[in-house]
C-alpha cells in the first residue's frame, strides 16, 4: 500500500477557474453497437445484451479524423473561455490522459501547437487517474512557484481500443470492458486563490494488480502488432480490488477533513458502468442526490469521467460549495480531491 495525502493550510490555495468539455457529435447506441460486433464475430448476441450488462444506452464516438488532442483542444478552449483568460496567459499545460496522439512527442506540445500557448508543456498518464493526477501536479507547481496559472487538459479517443470483431465468443469475453468505452475531452484552469480551493488530497496504490486490465501495446514490451491494441481485462477482478480498499481511502478523507457527505454538494466519481455505481452507492452510503450520473449516455470516457461532471454542474455551484472527487483507475490506484469554490 501506497498512501500520501497534502492538506493546504488555508493560507496559500490553488483553485479551479474555468471548466470545458468536448465530446464528439457521433452517437453510437448500444444497440448499434451489438449488430456491429455480433456481426462481424459471426455469433449471435442477445439483443440489449450490453444495456443490461452495463446500463449503458449510448455513447459518443470520435471521427477518423478527431484524434485525442482534438478533444482535449476543444475542451480547453471553452475552458479558457469560463475562465476569461487567453492562451498566452497559462504557463504550465499538462496533458493527462489514458489516450495520446502518438507514442513521442508529448501530446501536450500536439495541444499546445493548436491552441498557440507558450508554456510548459508535458504529458502525465496513469489510466482514469490521469486527469486527476495531472490537478495535483499542476497544483503542486503553482504553490511551489513553478507557475501561475495551469490548464489541465485530457482527450480520450478509448473507443480505438474497443475490439469490434471479435473472432470467438472467448476474445469476445476477454475485451467486453471494452463496450463501455466513449469518447470526451475535458479541460481545467487551476490558479491561486484567496479561499476555497483544493484543500485536500489523498492516494493509494496497489500496483500488485497493474495487469487486471490494460491497453498493452505501443511500448518496449509489445511495441507492433495489431492484437495489443485492443483493451482486454478482467472487469470483475478490477471491482473487487476498488470495493476491497476504495472505503479504506474514503473513510479517511472524511476522518481527516471532518467533513461527512452532507457537507459535499456533490460527489463526483468515475463511472464505469451504472451497475458498478450502484455498488459504489451501497458500499460507501455516498447520497445518491450526491451524485451527477453521466455514464447512461456517455459510457465509460476514461480519465475525462470527472471532468465531464464537473462541467455538468459548474455553473450552478455557489461560493462555499465543496466538491469530492474520487478517480478509480487500473493499476490500481484510487485518488480523492477534495475542492471548494472561491
Amino acid at each position: 500500500m501506497n498512501s500520501q495525502s497534502a492538506v493546504v493550510d488555508g493560507s496559500v490555495r490553488v483553485g479551479i477557474t474555468g471548466v470545458g468539455v468536448c465530446l464528439p457529435e457521433r452517437v453510437m447506441d448500444s444497440e448499434r453497437l451489438r449488430q456491429r460486433v455480433s456481426a462481424a464475430g459471426g455469433f449471435a448476441l442477445p439483443a440489449g445484451v450490453f444495456e443490461r450488462a452495463t446500463g449503458i444506452l449510448s455513447r459518443r464516438v470520435a471521427g477518423p479524423e478527431e484524434y485525442a488532442s482534438t478533444l482535449a483542444v476543444g475542451a480547453a478552449r471553452g475552458a479558457l473561455a469560463r475562465a476569461g483568460i487567453d492562451p498566452l496567459d497559462i504557463d504550465l499545460l499538462v496533458f493527462a490522459s489514458a489516450s495520446r496522439d502518438i507514442v513521442e512527442p508529448a501530446t501536450a506540445h500536439i495541444v499546445q501547437a493548436e491552441l498557440g500557448s507558450r508554456a510548459h508543456a508535458l504529458d502525465v498518464t496513469n489510466a482514469c487517474n490521469s486527469f486527476v493526477n495531472g490537478m495535483d501536479l499542476a497544483r503542486s507547481m503553482i504553490l511551489a512557484g513553478r507557475a501561475r496559472r495551469a490548464l489541465v487538459v485530457t482527450g480520450e479517443t478509448p473507443s480505438r481500443a474497443v475490439r469490434h470483431e471479435p473472432a470467438d465468443l472467448a476474445q469476445f469475453r476477454d475485451g467486453f470492458a471494452g463496450y463501455t468505452f466513449g469518447d470526451a475531452g475535458a479541460a481545467v484552469v487551476l490558479a491561486a486563490a484567496d479561499r476555497g480551493g483544493i484543500l485536500d488530497v489523498d492516494s493509494e496504490t496497489h500496483s500488485e494488480h497493474w495487469g487486471v486490465g490494460g491497453i498493452f501495446g505501443g511500448g518496449s514490451r509489445h511495441p507492433r502488432g495489431d492484437e495489443h491494441t485492443y483493451f482486454r481485462g478482467d472487469g470483475g477482478e478490477l471491482r473487487e480490488v476498488f470495493e476491497k480498499v476504495g472505503t479504506s481511502v474514503l473513510d479517511r478523507v472524511r476522518h481527516r477533513t471532518g467533513l461527512e457527505w452532507s457537507d459535499f454538494r456533490y460527489v463526483l466519481v468515475h463511472q464505469v458502468t451504472v451497475p458498478y455505481l450502484e455498488r459504489f452507492v451501497e458500499i460507501t452510503g455516498v447520497p445518491e442526490d450526491r451524485l451527477v450520473v453521466t455514464v447512461p449516455q456517455l459510457g465509460n470516457v476514461a480519465s475525462a469521467s470527472l471532468g465531464v461532471q464537473l462541467d455538468r454542474v459548474y455553473d450552478e455551484l455557489r461560493s462555499g460549495d465543496r466538491v469530492l472527487f474520487v478517480g478509480l483507475g487500473g493499476g490500481v490506484s484510487i485518488m480523492t480531491m477534495v475542492w471548494e469554490k472561491a
